[in-house]
């Protein structure tokens, strides 16, 4: 969940503060499995809400979106024009939407946040099915990019030089800049910011302790938004499709390890020649 505002404490964790974030992150994991495994046109995103929070609790976990004042769900589920933060809803998806689905957890008072874009298919307009699955594997593989900088960066903000060198040497796409990643611990939204583009400052060192949320979000369009009237929905002004992919990502004194991924990010980390390592 991509926030403007942060919680202000350490942005370094111990070892063991660390290893506590291990479970919240495979909690964030399983909720983003289930859902991939129930996406289907037909099915309403309230539907794939109670599927995420099942995943969640069964892992004794809570969903930590509702910790957000005002905030009754487990996803945010960002449909087609509706880029960040919108509630799901009793509408059934269809052929040729393109959804993202942004879920995190808490256990232990430890939170992850993570999350990834499905495209349905439609198989009347194949050039839409083909321009949404170019968006949404843009959008992944910046984030991948942005996380294996991570692992070799000496200040944060390399992260958004290599998540938007990407996207503008592969599309024609925008990246937001409204909204960004974060730091992550006791609370969901900390400091440091993680921008996506480029930025004067280099930011904090990259140095064992630091966890943060990588998430690009991604336009086929403009990058200027609006809030719709339920003070949450946020959707791109000029009406383009967005994606949004995120992963909860911890640096410790042997590597990394994406907290939110089952395999701590080994097979989307493989083709830059990284292998990440177990937090001990």
């Amino acid at each position: 969940m991509a926030r403007r505002g942060f919680l202000r404490r350490s942005i370094y964790k111990s070892p063991a503060q660390l290893r506590l974030m291990v479970e919240p992150g495979l909690a964030g994991a399983a909720a983003i499995a289930a859902m991939r495994a129930a996406v289907r046109p037909g099915i309403t995103t309230l539907e794939l809400d109670a599927i995420a929070e099942d995943a969640i609790r069964s892992r004794g976990g809570a969903p930590n979106f509702m910790l957000e004042p005002g905030y009754r769900h487990t996803i945010c589920a960002n449909v087609n024009e509706h880029v960040v933060h919108a509630i799901p809803t009793e509408r059934p998806l269809a052929a040729g939407d393109i959804v993202s689905l942004d879920v995190g957890a808490v256990i232990g008072g430890w939170h992850s946040d993570t999350a990834f874009t499905a495209v349905l298919p439609d198989h009347a307009d194949t050039d839409r099915t083909a321009r949404l699955s170019k968006l949404s594997d843009v959008t992944e593989q910046a984030m991948w990019r942005g996380i294996a900088r991570l692992a070799e960066a000496s200040h944060l903000n390399e992260v958004g030089e290599a998540v938007s060198s990407y996207v503008r040497a592969n599309s024609d796409f925008g990246v937001l800049e409204d909204y960004i990643g974060h730091g992550i611990g006791r609370s969901m939204h900390e400091d440091p910011p993680v921008f996506n583009v480029p930025v004067a400052r280099r930011g904090p060192e990259v140095k064992p302790g630091l966890v943060v949320a990588i998430e690009p979000i991604v336009s086929a369009g403009g990058i200027d938004t609006v809030v719709e009237d339920d003070d949450w929905t946020v959707r791109i002004a000029d009406g383009s499709m967005s994606a949004q992919w995120e992963h909860t990502v911890a640096v410790h004194e042997r590597g990394i390890w994406v907290l939110t991924s089952e395999d701590g990010g080994a097979e989307g980390l493989a083709p830059f020649g990284i292998t990440p390592v177990p937090i001990p």
